[in-house]
């Protein structure tokens, strides 16, 4: 990539970090604030929405990046369309609590909208797992977005959390792209993303002043999870890397909702029984949570996903390997376990 292309990736950098500070000052002059309550993970009143400064810093950025044909048309509607109706869907409910089914409604239509305009998806031969049809392929597709767009809203929970671990996927997701030599335009698009995030994580790295929302948190999962898709068009190995960068994510995540599932709980109703969860209470820090898992993904993952792209016939395995130490660490951790215990 050229140097006009890194300097427009990097801007978003400073064009989020003064969004924040504004969405900051009208938070607090309009009384938006989320107060703490028996699920929360903070004790003081916090200025929340903060998370459309980096809607509005990776969007112009993708805005040029598409004038400048870095950008494919393809990817821009799909990021941009569906990117913004998750995060207008996720600023009102940071205002006005909407119902679940609303919110669903608009999710599945943001996803189905992504993979339409993305195409054909390369997924039926990954890991030797085949589906039996193209339609298949695409409904797996979209209960993926769906389910990543809504677990970084479950994994924001403590200060810094979502914004750092969207930093290292993005920008962790660049780099081995890169690496590979494929989709300059995704790696431009998330490095884009990344610096966003950056720009914003000044104001939310612990002790936060100021809060994501759903309308970042939403948008975060859904970028993510539509530009794992967008890599895999030209590498379906890039599907795998995308999963064992956010494993952290996935697996906690994803861990949590079947054991309360298996308990018979309300699965969409607030809680606290995550892993990081659990980890911030016992540790009465969360700082140490973000930078515990900052160097999981440093330190375990990015190595095992960069194995990926440099031996790509080994993803599946390679993924397990990856992946099965977080389990156990979140396991350990308390991940799922019940509240009443």
């Amino acid at each position: 990539m050229s140097t006009l292309v890194y300097s427009v990736a990097a801007s978003p950098i400073l064009i989020a970090f003064v969004l924040t500070a504004v969405m900051r000052r009208i938070s607090l002059a309009r009384g938006l604030l989320d107060v703490p309550n028996e699920r929360s993970s903070h004790a003081t009143p916090t200025p929340r929405g903060g998370g459309a400064a980096i809607v509005m810093g990776s969007l112009g950025a993708w805005c040029v990046l598409r004038a400048m044909h870095v950008l494919d048309n393809d990817l821009f509607m799909a990021l941009a369309v569906g990117g913004l109706a998750i995060a207008i869907v996720g600023l009102i409910d940071d205002r006005r609590p909407l119902r679940a089914s609303v919110r669903l409604v608009v999710h599945i239509a943001a996803a189905i909208w992504s993979v339409v305009w993305l195409g054909k998806l390369p997924l039926a031969n990954l890991g030797g797992m085949p589906f039996v049809t193209t339609a298949a392929v695409e409904a797996v597709a979209v209960l993926g977005i769906v389910w990543v767009l809504n677990l970084f809203n479950f994994m924001d929970g403590i200060d810094g959390i979502a914004a750092s671990e969207a930093v290292f996927v993005s920008w962790g997701g660049a780099l081995l792209l890169m690496l590979g030599g494929g989709a300059p335009g995704v790696a431009a698009v998330e490095l884009a993303l990344g610096s966003a995030c950056v720009g914003f994580l000044v104001w939310n790295w612990p002790p936060a002043k100021i809060f994501m929302g759903d309308v970042g948190s939403g948008y975060l999962g859904y970028v993510l999870a539509v530009l794992a898709l967008a890599g895999a068009r030209e590498n379906p190995a890039t599907f795998w890397v995308w999963l064992i960068l956010g494993g952290v994510f996935f697996v906690d995540a994803t861990f949590t909702l079947v054991r309360r599932m298996l308990r018979g709980e309300r699965v969409y109703q607030a809680h606290r029984s995550h892993a990081y969860q659990w980890l911030a209470r016992r540790w009465h820090s969360h700082k140490r949570v973000t930078l515990t898992v900052l160097a999981i993904n440093v330190l375990w993952l990015l190595p095992c996903a960069t194995y990926v792209v440099v031996n790509p016939r080994q993803a599946l395995v390679a993924t397990l390997v990856a992946l099965l130490p977080v389990l156990g660490a979140a396991a350990a951790a308390g991940s799922g376990r019940s509240e009443t215990r």
